[in-house]
């Protein structure tokens, strides 16, 4: 339970960083690239106003999944973190189209921005800003395995390159070749389409009940056959809980043992399982070898 509370604590500094960092930094990137008329520094700005977002989603799906479980949810809330995680990337598949359009079109015009050393410094600054923000939160999600803290570390590491992209059109601007400016913005969306799809794809397996993967079975096996009295495995499932998951254990014993011994034995699989790291509960089923 402590370690819970103090996952919760730290995945809630990632968001209410994410919020601070990101709100910053949408104001001045969309007030630079409007004044400027730069579509790549707006596309950067309209992907703050995601990541704004994202890190609002995380807040909540944070706070919702550390509520402990009670009479409806037996094994917790820890769920709505990977539901939370889904909506931050149909979120950013809408930034996507909408930084693809706007910048597909400034490509078809022609439009060209106006230099001004501001974007050199909102640039800078980003650059900066979402490498400390990418740091903090990668480790937090790394640490505690937190699908929503490693989303926000995701969504900074991605601006930085998304940043620098933005900066070389810029000085490439200041050379009057501008053609790179709405070519950079459409890199962008397609770069921040795939981290959303990234995301989608984790929280969906989570979601959808995925097994575990076959080497972390595999290992759990060896668990199990070197209890005394285990015949053979039928199968071993899982159900994620969140961060966790429940173990379905089928396994076959001597026919001729008693329901105490077969009992014994299934207690004893459920005493060495249950420890595992992530293993919120172990549900084991005997059957006649």
């Amino acid at each position: 339970m402590k370690n819970s509370t103090r996952r919760y604590t730290k995945v809630k500094q990632v968001a209410i960083l994410g919020v601070i960092g990101n709100i910053v930094l949408l104001i001045g990137k969309l007030i630079v690239g409007l004044h400027t008329r730069s579509q790549a520094m707006i596309a950067d700005g309209l992907n703050s106003a995601g990541d704004v977002f994202a890190s609002v989603m995380t807040f909540l799906g944070n706070k919702i999944s550390s509520v402990p479980k009670d009479k409806n949810h037996p094994y917790g809330h820890g769920k709505a973190e990977y539901v939370f995680s889904m909506i931050i990337s149909f979120s950013l598949f809408g930034v996507a189209l909408t930084i693809f359009k706007s910048s597909f079109d400034t490509l078809m015009q022609k439009q060209q921005f106006e230099y001004s050393n501001w974007l050199i410094y909102i640039a800078l600054g980003t650059i900066v800003t979402k490498l400390i923000l990418f740091i903090f939160a990668n480790r937090i999600g790394k640490s505690f395995n937190s699908l929503l803290a490693v989303a926000n570390a995701e969504d900074h590491r991605n601006d930085i390159f998304i940043t620098l992209l933005t900066l070389i059109s810029i000085i490439l601007g200041l050379h009057n070749i501008y053609i790179v400016d709405g070519v950079a913005g459409i890199i962008i969306s397609f770069w921040i389409a795939y981290t959303a799809i990234k995301i989608f794809i984790k929280a969906f397996m989570v979601l959808m009940d995925t097994n575990l993967d076959e080497g972390v079975i595999g290992g759990l096996e060896k668990y199990i056959l070197g209890i005394a009295g285990v015949d053979h495995i039928d199968s071993i499932n899982s159900k994620p809980t969140g961060i966790n998951y429940i173990l379905i254990v089928k396994v076959s014993v001597d026919a001729n043992k008693t329901v105490y011994e077969g009992h014994k034995i299934a207690a004893q699989i459920k005493e060495r399982l249950i420890d595992l790291e992530h293993i919120e509960d172990v549900i084991v089923h005997v059957n006649p070898a």
